[in-house]
């Protein structure tokens, strides 16, 4: 049977998120006769956008003004936008009931010129990131950008001759779960594109793909986190106790508990979310070494703390979701090594997809829109010369501060991986003078260690998935895939116990008569933890049938 081939586009964009439709919505604006496509596997505008959502307020002016100057006041913005940040808390958690407010710590770091003082909040907007990918969506639809949703892109065509991308094709539809077509089968459509935006996100299949493709490199492996995130309806008293313009980052324990341990990067957040709803969600460096360790275990001791549990006590669930976020920062950047360019030839890679979040800020959507918009405007200078688009992005990408603030936290998340939380935090005060460390990826960090801080009741993942809305097509060809199940059965399971059981956020793992397997794949949350988790790298997620995976609303 022969590919079906779409008619050629001249941008092609994978990912409808804030970096992928910034760049849509820039391009069409600048350029109307341009045609301009986003695809995205999710079902619907937002369904896999997951943040803590606090965006610098420069980054959307920057986008919104030339559209609305008075965006700001729209019926839209009214329902994305929860409000300015006005008191901006940063907290150490001592133990179950002790918190410690460290932010005049950050005031007197930003007077003195170092990096922490970077964390600080105030005058951000809070937002519903998937509610703001939506409202995205439709501005670029407003602006004639073709946005197709439940489109999966499987594989990005490279041509080893001319070193240059000539498309995408889409992932097969109607295979059963042994992989032979059904009466509903369609073979993976193929789109061939001039120019191409790598914009899906965290860990993206098609920018894995074409970094390894195109011979790109990084400094540092690239470190990740992963995000547990739960959006409680509270009563009114306790709303209005938290308050509408509050944003709430804390560290130490449960991760961090100096001296006795644990000893993990992370945090827990608290952010209000309108209609009496407050977002509290756990940040956890991938790096832990504990092999028992469930972060969602930590955020269940984060909700039960003296501190967080008078706010959301007596709460509903009534939202959930999981993402991972990349913290390697400047080094950990994909570039090609003979041009520098964050990206290769005529395409480019925007967002979380390259990297571009500031873990001294706690934030990377700002990047993602500054990024979104860079591409825009190299493609519109490049439309006759699409192999120059990649350098040219990468010197507005210099140009519009991206990677110089980049370049300002490019030791800080190596050092704390290098030193653990004790040494490395204070050591990363250095910034600049330090050296750049060799650290080792995620999977290799875990050991033969337990977490001692346990919750007396097991968390309840079959609810948390539920919450969040993710559904797949049953009979499918599981998209996780164990490598080898003899690392499993003779190295994994007898020194670690299978901790993917433990750690995945939506139970899809399990072992039945002692063989572990992805059990429950239509429980997938797409954070793909897994893949960068599992001790022996045995693990590889490929994407499933477009319109699968979580359906977020309010996250």
């Amino acid at each position: 049977m022969s590919t079906p081939q779409a008619n050629p586009v001249s941008v092609l964009i994978i990912g409808a998120g804030p970096a992928g439709l910034s760049a849509a919505i820039h391009l069409k604006k600048n350029h109307p006769q341009l045609d301009v496509v986003v695809i995205d596997k999710a079902s619907g505008p937002g369904h896999h956008n997951l943040s803590g959502a606090v965006v610098e307020s420069a980054a959307l002016e920057r986008l919104l003004n030339p559209i609305d100057p008075n965006w700001q006041t729209s019926e839209q913005a009214k329902k994305v936008l929860i409000g300015q940040v006005q008191q901006d808390d940063l907290l150490f958690m001592a133990g179950q009931c002790a918190a410690f407010k460290i932010l005049p710590a950050v005031h007197l770091a930003k007077a003195l010129g170092l990096g922490f003082g970077q964390l600080s909040h105030r005058g951000d907007w809070i937002c519903s990131l998937s509610r703001l990918t939506a409202w995205l969506c439709e501005l670029a639809q407003k602006a004639d950008v073709e946005v197709l949703h439940g489109f999966a892109a499987g594989e990005i065509l490279w041509n080893e001759q001319t070193h240059l991308a000539e498309g995408v094709r889409l992932v097969d539809q109607g295979l059963d779960k042994e992989g032979h077509p059904q009466p509903n089968f369609l073979p993976g459509e193929i789109i061939p594109a001039r120019m191409i935006l790598i914009a899906e996100g965290c860990d993206g299949q098609i920018a894995e793909q074409f970094i390894q493709k195109a011979g790109l490199r990084r400094q540092c492996p690239q470190l990740f986190s992963l995000g547990v995130k739960e959006l409680i309806k509270v009563s009114p008293q306790q709303y209005e106790a938290f308050g509408s313009g509050r944003v709430v980052h804390a560290m130490g324990y449960p991760l961090w508990t100096p001296l006795i341990g644990p000893g993990m990067f992370g945090g827990g957040i608290m952010y209000p979310m309108g209609a009496e709803q407050i977002a509290v969600g756990m940040i956890v460096g991938l790096d832990y070494p504990y092999y028992d360790f469930n972060p969602q275990d930590a955020l269940t001791l984060f909700k039960q703390h003296r501190w967080v549990r008078r706010f959301i006590e007596g709460g509903k669930v009534v939202e959930g979701g999981a993402k991972m976020i990349p913290e390697g920062g400047f080094y950990a950047l994909p570039r090609c090594p003979q041009t520098g360019s964050i990206g290769k030839s005529n395409v480019c890679i925007l967002g979380d997809s390259a990297g571009f979040v500031n873990m001294l800020k706690i934030k990377g959507i700002h990047n993602a829109v500054y990024s979104g918009l860079a591409a825009a405007e190299a493609v519109g200078v490049n439309l006759d010369t699409p192999a120059a688009v990649a350098r040219c992005y990468t010197r507005l990408l210099e140009e519009n501060g991206v990677l110089k603030e980049m370049a300002s936290a490019k030791n800080f998340r190596q050092t704390v991986a290098k030193f653990g939380p004790l040494q490395g935090l204070p050591l990363s005060v250095l910034g600049d003078w330090l050296p750049r460390f060799s650290v080792e990826p995620d999977w290799q960090a875990m050991r033969r260690r337990r977490y001692r801080l346990k919750p007396p009741v097991r968390f309840d993942k079959d609810t948390f998935t539920a919450v969040a809305g993710t559904t797949h097509r049953e009979e499918q060809p599981c998209h996780l895939t164990i490598r080898d199940a003899a690392v499993c059965k003779e190295k994994c399971q007898p020194s670690y116990e299978a901790p993917c059981i433990t750690f995945c956020p939506a139970g899809v793992y399990e072992s039945i008569q002692g063989v572990v397997k992805p059990a429950n794949p239509s429980n997938c949350l797409h954070c793909k933890t897994c893949q960068r988790k599992c001790p022996f790298d045995n693990i590889r997620w490929r994407c499933p049938e477009p319109s699968g995976g979580p359906k977020y609303k309010t996250m």
